[in-house]
């Protein structure tokens, strides 16, 4: 376990520099439709790129609301008039925001599906995806399966909110650019009110950096945020977090476990909102050259999570350092906070843009590289449509690679706005 917990950090660090796989797919280039309407290349002004990201949201919607119109035609599984449309925090009014939140702390009021014998520490049906994500950390990051599993994962959840607590919404999202340009604090999604998503943790002073990387590998320093305790108004006051930590960056520069972090272990959420890594790693330039820099889906799959040796933690780890505490600053455990549903909802919508400026390629074979190993380490076979995707007790049934490619095809029904 030590062994995958500094390999794991080293991950988020982006510092292995000698652990690549090749990418599996030729290079694919973006449509001359979409070419000829959009913006070529990200703006440094993150005012612009802002708007960039807006063109590129609109021309995705436009695409995903012409094959609907298209398919309502012809069958009635998915199309225009039954789609699901998830909207960003702030778009929703203060009833859907509590609607959401109540339906999360209702399934933290649920029975655990997990089997005590496998998982000791779930107690809710909430730590069933917790516990999914602690067990598949290790094939489910830097892999082939890593955007279509968190797909998938992000998608079940959404329908236990639905199914199992009476929730009538979809699944909102964090879009790391306003909160680049505003601060996170100041946002309506975690301002702390009790239409939010609970805001900062209680202030400690003196914290040092998180630091990432390390035993040998250069470090990235990480700066604290304002606050690092336990969150203290919000929805999720008083949630306690049952399973971990696995491998917890802390401010003192150490990390922290509770061995395989599967046993019972209730404490408070914290958070430690930290405005830097938002800005820094997730703003809306960084979003924009991860969706316009990057042509084929190795290289955008791998820009979002931070090449090992670049200094570069990607949007992915941007959103995570920026909601920090525990258990956000954990890889394994981070679906513990709520906001990880947020924000991989974001990372969907990031992969959902740049699939539709070049649909038939992205959403098929080519639309897949990696294998089945963090890092290609220990070596396994290559992703295909046909790998199977298996949330454990989380949710089921397993799907392919295949069905999970389209937010409108297969067991899907979705866009975003």
């Amino acid at each position: 376990m030590r062994l995958i917990k500094s390999v794991a950090l080293g991950l988020l660090a982006g510092t292995l520099s000698n652990a690549l796989p090749a990418p599996q797919d030729p290079t694919t280039t973006v449509s001359s439709e979409a070419s000829s309407t959009l913006p070529a290349t990200a703006s440094s002004d993150t005012a612009v790129a802002s708007d960039q990201l807006d063109q590129l949201a609109t021309y995705a919607q436009e695409q995903a609301n012409a094959t609907l119109q298209n398919d309502s035609k012809k069958r009635s599984e998915c199309n225009i008039f039954n789609v699901a449309v998830r909207r960003e925090w702030g778009s929703l009014s203060n009833k859907e925001r509590k609607a959401y939140t109540d339906a999360v702390l209702c399934l933290q009021a649920k029975q655990a599906k997990t089997p005590s014998s496998i998982v000791p520490g779930a107690k809710s049906r909430f730590d069933d995806w917790v516990a999914t994500h602690i067990n598949q950390t290790m094939t489910i990051h830097y892999t082939g399966t890593f955007l279509a599993w968190h797909r998938y994962f992000t998608w079940q959840y959404e329908q236990a909110l639905r199914n199992e607590c009476g929730y009538q919404g979809y699944q909102p999202y964090w879009n790391w650019a306003n909160t680049a340009a505003t601060s996170l604090e100041s946002s309506a999604m975690l301002d702390g009110s009790a239409y939010s998503m609970t805001g900062n943790g209680a202030y400690i002073p003196g914290q040092g950096n998180v630091i990432l990387g390390g035993n040998g590998l250069p470090e990235i320093p990480i700066p604290p945020g304002n606050g690092g305790g336990c969150v203290t108004s919000g929805p999720f006051k008083n949630m306690k977090v049952n399973l971990g930590p696995v491998a917890l960056g802390t401010t003192n520069g150490t990390t922290i476990s509770n061995g395989d972090g599967l046993s019972y272990n209730p404490r408070c959420l914290k958070r430690d909102l930290t405005d830097y890594t938002n800005k820094r790693f997730a703003n809306a330039t960084s979003i924009v050259k991860n969706i316009l820099g990057t042509h084929d889906v190795y290289d955008f799959q791998m820009t979002m999570q931070g090449y090992p040796g670049s200094g570069d933690i990607g949007v992915h780890g941007g959103g995570h350092y920026s909601m920090g505490g525990d258990p956000g600053r954990d890889l394994f455990v981070s679906p513990g906070d709520p906001l990880f549903y947020l924000h991989h909802g974001m990372i969907d919508r990031t992969w959902w843009i740049w699939q539709l400026l070049d649909e038939k390629t992205r959403t098929g074979a080519k639309g897949i590289s990696g294998t089945g190993t963090f890092l290609d380490s220990p070596p396994s076979a290559n992703t295909t449509l046909d790998t199977p995707i298996d949330l454990g007790y989380a949710a089921g049934p397993p799907a392919t690679m295949r069905d999970l490619m389209s937010t409108t095809d297969g067991p899907m029904c979705y866009i975003y706005l």
